[in-house]
């Protein structure tokens, strides 16, 4: 029987040019990313080393990298491309939901976001 944990990076800022309207790529503007990260533990609980778990500091980078770099129409083909990374990355995670907010969705009213999540299983 395998240990598993769940590392969550909630909230993580970025500015990016994402979304499907030209004014979008033009003025970008800032989304938000959470990571929750289902972990096979292996050894990272008993040698207490960042060596054998998920460094949270690359795993932002990867999230980092992804979201700042090309551009996307949709915030749901985004998210998933940041599970895959992350996956990518480290093989040690197994499910990878990656929730995107996007505050200034154009749409023709008020509201604080849009907000997609995305369910990966590596």
């Amino acid at each position: 029987m395998s240990t598993t944990y769940t590392i969550t990076l909630q909230n993580c800022a970025f500015f990016a040019r994402h979304g499907v309207h030209d004014e979008e790529e033009f003025l970008g503007q800032r989304f938000f990313v959470d990571a929750e990260l289902d972990v096979v533990a292996g050894d990272a609980l008993e040698s207490d080393s960042i060596n054998d778990t998920v460094n949270y500091g690359i795993a932002f980078t990867v999230i980092e990298e992804i979201v700042t770099g090309k551009r996307r129409y949709l915030i749901e083909a985004l998210a998933l491309d940041i599970a895959k990374g992350l996956c990518a990355k480290f093989p040690q995670i197994k499910r990878a939901k990656i929730t995107v907010r996007k505050p200034n969705a154009p749409v023709p009213g008020v509201l604080d976001f849009v907000q997609v999540s995305v369910e990966y299983f590596a």
